[in-house]
């Protein structure tokens, strides 16, 4: 029963495993919906933040910020890559990293030079290892978003577009759709696009600032850049809790198969060898 003792332990082990991935599940289910709590709420100030820059690109004024300003011709580029700090998800980061790597292609191929700032080691790591020029990053995000820990990377990148060693940035990140549903979605941040510019009424804007132009300008701008950001890192969490919790149901599931086939083939190897017991003992008797 040599073989038989192997399966056993093999069972156990696979019993080990599925409570590893059973107990990871309720984890994720738990994070999942407090990260989509998260998510919902900020939702309207980014949308909100968006519609105020929209108005503010379509104002009667002569007033031009140097974040706001369209270059003609794009020699550099910042691309924000948002993934997980960790793994277990699934494709999430898999499909995350294709939609980089095909914006980074199309950049290089039109001659762009691409600086990257990554939000999540699994990002950070895929951008070293492919030789990337990571111009700044932030690691162990935790699971609650902390715009903290945003404003350091996104300032270098703000400083860069500013002096205009920069003329465009994106940000790269898991849009939430539902529990089973998410997908790598491409923003351009700066300048602003046509798309971003629609506003909802025909007629123009102005504004009176308080207590400058200037000074009411560059906060909105940095307040405009951190709420998308942050909106991105929110709906990226929420789909790393969703994508992890199917996976560990999926690995749960799937050890639960491999269990009843080893219970299988440990039942069909203990049939035999009481047959062959048996065979063995009536040839005995036999013999006598």
């Amino acid at each position: 029963m040599a073989v038989g003792k192997e399966i056993l332990t093999k069972i156990r082990s696979v019993q080990n495993t599925q409570k590893i991935t059973r107990a990871m599940q309720m984890v994720a289910t738990s994070k999942m919906r407090k990260s989509q709590e998260r998510m919902r709420a900020a939702r309207p100030y980014a949308e909100k933040v968006r519609h105020v820059m929209a108005h503010l690109a379509q104002a009667n004024t002569d007033l031009e910020h140097p974040l706001l300003a369209k270059r003609d011709v794009i020699k550099r580029a910042g691309v924000i890559l948002i993934t997980s700090d960790k793994g277990l998800c699934g494709g999430l980061n898999v499909n995350t990293l294709k939609r980089f790597y095909t914006k980074v292609q199309e950049l290089t191929e039109a001659g762009v030079e691409v600086e990257v700032c990554t939000l999540g080691q699994k990002g950070l790591a895929a951008a070293q290892r492919t030789g990337l020029d990571v111009v700044t990053s932030a690691i162990h995000l935790g699971d609650v978003p902390k715009l903290e820990k945003l404003i350091g990377p996104l300032t270098v990148l703000l400083k860069k577009y500013a002096d205009g060693e920069l003329d465009a940035v994106y940000v790269v990140y898991s849009r939430f759709i539902n529990t089973m549903k998410q997908e790598p979605a491409l923003e351009q941040l700066l300048p602003l696009t046509p798309e971003q510019m629609v506003v909802e009424h025909s007629h123009s804007w102005d504004y009176l600032y308080e207590p400058s132009a200037d000074a009411v300008m560059e906060f909105l701008v940095r307040r405009y850049v951190e709420s998308v950001v942050y909106q991105a890192l929110a709906e990226n969490m929420a789909s790393e809790q969703a994508a992890r919790m199917v996976a560990m149901k999926a690995a749960t599931d799937n050890a639960g198969n491999t269990i009843k086939q080893l219970r299988l083939v440990y039942n069909k190897a203990r049939q035999a060898a009481i047959t062959t017991e048996l065979s063995e003992i009536v040839a005995g008797a036999a013999a006598v």
